[in-house]
């Protein structure tokens, strides 16, 4: 599918632009092609395909796609992506609220062919929810950044937008029509955003979709003028949207917040006008029920996760793909997963000749994929889980043990990890005792999610306590903090260093389970996950210094000490306080209103002290 979202020709109160119609995929084309010269000859079928920086590939999606791969299953362009054909009825860019770019409808994207389908048509007839994540085109300027960029500020680390990545949630229908030449009715809604708002956009989703599929375009324009109305998305507020005829109440995190804890949100009054739809979660899927299958060997998944360990997901539908790899990004929070992930991962993606490759050692990376090919494909990853169908709740799932990668078979059906990773901490047999409990006494598969969350909680903040209190002894004392001098820089992180100080203030003081902490911790240092860790936590700290630096300035009296030194020195100053504010407003440094006015009355009363000549050229200039 070729995305062509031309600017937007006018800027709303949120940046609702309005909608484009592009009658063809050759008119998409053309208006791709604007953006790079490069041009290939497509495939055959409906319009042209384009290749490198004019293709935005969607959930494997590729135009006019229609002929049969062997041996990678699925028909109609598919072969475990997805294809369409016919025009392209309708592009809407959409404004900034909550990242939202563009609202997307095409003719037939649909989700690939499952293990054991050999036909796509079959896989997925009715309604089906999934989400797929695709890297943004490099050298193309979004105008929403700095719009997303003061939410990020408020935004737990994990819920921070990543400006290499988009997100399509999809929205996928299809149905028998014997009047048509396919055989299938099938559309799908494609919304385009760059958060992770799982939640909620899947529930936006299941609201328009099924009564736009009856209507026509005139209705997901209504759509979006609701989506013009949404108020500021401020994280920590109650925040009301509406959506055709119903109020959807959620809210959004901020890092503020206590890890685990989620404040409720209640219904309207019966009174109120409108239907309100209170969201638990805007991010949040449901761990329990993706967990399911292999729940035997969350810790292990968990460990795996941590270390940023290639690992593969083989599902029998983008859905369960989707939604498990998800919710393993998710296991490690408050950790932020800092590798790349793809929820739901096809052979037309642009990075399929990336991560299947076998010159060199599989990338950091975790993949979701339906199409049998797959199996093959990938059997040299070290860690594969293949999933059947999730069990419905009340179902015992039965115990799945680890398996050889040897004994992966390229159309083995039956689920279970495939890995030789041997863990380093011992089973925790109680969180699995617990939840076999839950499933026999019937408990409502959101407790049980519950439960697993707090479990997962638990174990990634012992974890992360030691990690924690040795890097914030790397911080400088204050009293190290002059106003004449640089700030302090950090102290080197040391290996060494951080191990002594597992022995007595170890991960063992706030969890019970025992087994090689220490070897957990050095494969840890060597990860993508330690590593954006640390650069977080660095920036942090190197923010506080210089917070730290500005409030020691505002604490003297520079007035009188450029009483003392010469006009070169004191005009010196005074450039480099500006910077100093400059600094402060750029990075949004943690300085609270009264410090940065403080120091901008020094300024002022330094530049009023000096001849008037040296006056005018400061006042002016503003530099």
């Amino acid at each position: 599918m070729v995305w062509a979202l031309p600017p937007p020709p006018r800027r709303c109160p949120l940046g609702l632009s309005r909608f484009r119609l592009l009658h063809s995929p050759r008119e998409a084309v053309r208006r791709r092609s604007r953006d790079s010269p490069r041009r290939r000859r497509g495939r055959r079928g409906g319009g042209r395909a384009v290749r490198g920086r004019q293709r935005h590939v969607a959930a494997g999606a590729e135009p006019g796609r229609r002929c049969r791969r062997r041996g990678r299953g699925g028909r109609g362009g598919d072969a475990g992506g997805a294809g369409w054909s016919g025009p392209v009825p309708v592009a809407a860019p959409l404004g900034p609220f909550l990242g939202l770019a563009a609202l997307r409808v095409c003719g037939g994207l649909r989700p690939g062919a499952g293990p054991g389908r050999g036909d796509s048509n079959s896989g997925c007839l009715g309604d089906t929810q999934f989400c797929f994540r695709f890297r943004r085109s490099p050298g193309r300027k979004v105008s929403l950044c700095c719009f997303l960029d003061q939410l990020d500020r408020d935004l737990p680390v994990y819920l921070k937008k990543d400006p290499a990545y988009y997100y399509g949630y999809v929205y996928f229908r299809q149905v028998r029509d014997k009047s048509l030449k396919r055989g299938y009715f099938q559309k799908s809604l494609v919304l385009i955003s760059k958060l992770p708002y799982v939640h909620l956009f899947r529930t936006m989703l299941k609201q328009i979709a099924p009564e736009y599929f009856e209507k026509s375009e005139a209705f997901l324009e209504a759509v979006c003028s609701d989506v013009d109305r949404w108020p500021p998305p401020a994280p920590g507020k109650i925040l009301h949207l509406p959506i055709m005829g119903i109020i959807m109440k959620l809210r959004i995190p901020t890092y503020r917040d206590k890890p685990g804890t989620t404040p409720i949100v209640q219904n309207m009054h019966q009174g109120d006008a409108q239907i309100s739809m209170a969201l638990p979660t805007v991010h949040e899927v449901d761990l329990f029920r993706c967990f399911c299958p292999v729940f035997f060997h969350i810790q292990m998944l968990w460990e795996l996760v941590l270390l940023g360990e290639p690992l593969v997901v083989m599902a029998p539908s983008p859905s369960e793909s989707s939604e498990t790899v998800l919710a393993l990004v998710s296991c490690i929070s408050p950790l932020k997963y800092c590798s790349d992930f793809r929820p739901y991962f096809t052979i037309h993606d642009s990075e399929f000749k990336e991560y299947t490759t076998r010159t060199q050692a599989p990338p950091s990376v975790i993949l979701g994929v339906t199409n049998p090919f797959f199996a093959k494909t990938l059997q040299h990853w070290p860690h594969i889980i293949r999933i059947g169908d999730i069990k419905l709740p009340g179902e015992v799932p039965k115990q799945v043990k680890v398996k050889k990668l040897k004994n992966l078979k390229t159309l083995d059906s039956k689920p279970g990890v495939y890995t030789s990773y041997k863990p380093y901490l011992n089973k925790d047999e109680e969180i699995v005792k617990q939840l076999q409990k839950g499933v026999q006494q019937k408990r409502p598969t959101e407790a049980q999610s519950v439960i697993l969350r707090r479990y997962f909680l638990e174990l990634t903040e012992s974890f992360i306590i030691p990690l924690e209190r040795y890097v914030a002894s790397l911080m400088p004392l204050q009293k190290c903090i002059s106003p004449w001098k640089s700030p302090p820089q950090l102290r080197q992180f040391s290996q060494d260093d951080f191990m002594k100080t597992l022995e007595k203030a170890g991960p063992q003081l706030t969890s019970g389970l025992k087994g090689d902490w220490i070897g957990l911790y050095r494969h840890f240092l060597k990860s993508p996950n330690f590593d954006g860790w640390f650069r977080s936590r660095q920036k942090e700290m190197t923010q506080k210094l210089e917070a730290l630096h500005l409030e020691a300035l505002c604490n003297e009296n520079l007035v009188f000490w450029s009483q003392k030194h010469t006009e070169v020195e004191t005009v010196d100053l005074v450039l480099k306080l500006k910077n100093k504010l400059l600094q402060a407003d750029r990075e949004q440094l943690p300085v609270k209103t009264e410090t940065l006015k403080k120091l901008q009355t020094h300024i002022n009363d330094i530049i009023l002290a000096l001849p008037d000549d040296l006056q005018d050229i400061l006042l002016k200039t503003g530099t």
